[in-house]
């Protein structure tokens, strides 16, 4: 059991006048101003802002097969420090996270490790390959309790397939986490296609690589009355698409990442592999896009993408550079600079898209609930007014790969607890 501890003065979801929180055996046992809290270990929260921890439903922890460039134990250590209580970890290790052994030994390490909740993602056909399903329904009655299938870095691109998966995964009470791209119109692709590539001489990504898989799926999901989740959704077309099907009733959920949020393609100019991600940094317009549908609830989460990769694989030429960034450390500070500054969310609303929406999609339960009396103390410490400078040698995580390299961005976890447990706490990983 936890120590008893007392939160001064701290403000959930940064409305009102600062009151206590009394945390008793993990869960939270008091809420008001001016509590007793005798007996208690005392923290002055200053007015911090409390929000409920966050939940990254797609991250690339790496472990197993890759442990060079991350581990659950380094992963889970950028979360905490990140804010997050609970990552969903992607299934493209090796071996792949394909089978309920795979996806046991991810949950079990997780657990050892006790920093955040680790959730492993399962494959949706075996060996990524997409020619017959993965163990589905065993990974789903395993003790990880897997409840979300994506081959994430492949998209599965057989129709008859996905829509077999789909079927499958309904009756599991799960849901089939996308990966939008169209293989054909992909094929040694660099940069998103449009003026920057042309200028640069980059092979072209086009948008509707994206579009058109995503609706087809949503058409695959209306027929199988299943779940679909979008992930990294990165332009405005996408959007577009999304919102007809919600309009239609279509059990379909997106995320965007934080560097799909802040970042374009104007930034390739300079040929450096940390800015190569899949899908492809976009234009403007498409970003402006992205936020706005955040705003209104037609994208639903923010998802880091967290991909960390050893330093031979990104310090090398673009051609050769493996895609991905990094992203638990600096996916709050990234949402405030891009959607909480412009207005265009309020603490709220961050809770909602980073904590709320994200555990509901994933079913991760315990995770994403109100920061109110007998819910878990799973919740973390924000200061609004605090700003910090990335450097990504100083990141916790095995990997430097940080698109936001001396960036200073606004906001500072000072606190991370899961269920009543401080796990991170002022730049610092409590083991």
């Amino acid at each position: 059991m936890t120590r008893p501890l007392l939160l001064r003065g701290i403000r959930p979801y940064g409305v009102g006048d600062p009151v206590d929180l009394l945390v008793r055996d993990g869960v939270i046992a008091e809420l008001g101003a001016q509590l007793d809290g005798t007996g208690a270990e005392r923290f002055d929260g200053g007015g911090l802002v409390a929000l409920p921890g966050l939940v990254d439903l797609h991250a690339h922890l790496r472990e197993p097969g890759r442990e060079d460039a991350e581990t659950i134990a380094t992963g889970s250590a950028a979360a905490a420090l990140g804010g997050y209580t609970a990552v969903f970890a992607m299934a493209n290790t090796d071996p792949v996270a394909d089978t309920a052994v795979v996806v046991e030994h991810v949950y079990r390490r997780g657990r050892d490790v006790g920093l955040v909740d680790v959730h492993p993602v399962g494959a949706v056909t075996a060996g990524l390959r997409g020619e017959r399903l993965a163990e589905l329904g065993a990974m789903a009655a395993s003790a990880a309790a897997v409840r979300m299938f994506s081959d994430d870095g492949l998209c599965v691109h057989d129709s008859l397939l996905m829509r077999r998966a789909l079927e499958y995964v309904r009756g599991l009470g799960g849901v089939i986490a996308q990966h939008a791209e169209d293989p054909r119109l992909t094929a040694g692709a660099q940069a998103h296609e449009g003026e920057v590539a042309a200028r640069l001489g980059l092979a072209g990504w086009p948008a509707a690589a994206e579009e058109s898989i995503v609706a087809r799926d949503c058409l695959l999901a209306r027929d199988a009355a299943a779940s679909l989740h979008v992930c990294h959704v990165s332009t405005a077309g996408t959007v577009e698409v999304l919102r007809w099907a919600k309009e239609r009733g279509i059990r379909v959920s997106a995320e965007v990442t934080p560097h799909h949020l802040l970042l374009t393609d104007e930034r390739l100019a300079g040929y450096d592999p940390v800015n190569k991600v899949n899908p492809p940094l976009r234009t403007a317009a498409d970003t402006a896009a992205l936020r706005a549908a955040l705003a209104d609830g037609i994208v639903d989460c923010v998802a880091t993408d967290h991909a960390p990769h050893a330093g031979q694989d990104k310090d090398c030429e673009w051609s050769a550079a493996r895609p991905g960034m990094l992203g638990l450390q600096t996916a709050l500070s990234v949402v405030l600079a891009t959607m909480v500054r412009p207005g265009l969310l309020d603490w709220r609303g961050v809770a909602r898209v980073m904590s709320e929406r994200p555990a509901r999609i994933g079913g991760a339960t315990g995770q994403g609930r109100p920061i109110a009396v007998g819910e878990p103390a799973t919740l973390i410490l924000v200061d609004p007014d605090a700003s910090w400078t990335v450097r990504g040698a100083q990141l916790a995580s095995l990997a430097d790969n940080t698109p936001f390299e001396g960036m200073e961005l606004p906001g500072r976890v000072l606190v991370t607890m899961l269920r009543g447990a401080i796990t991170a706490e002022d730049g610092k990983v409590l083991c």
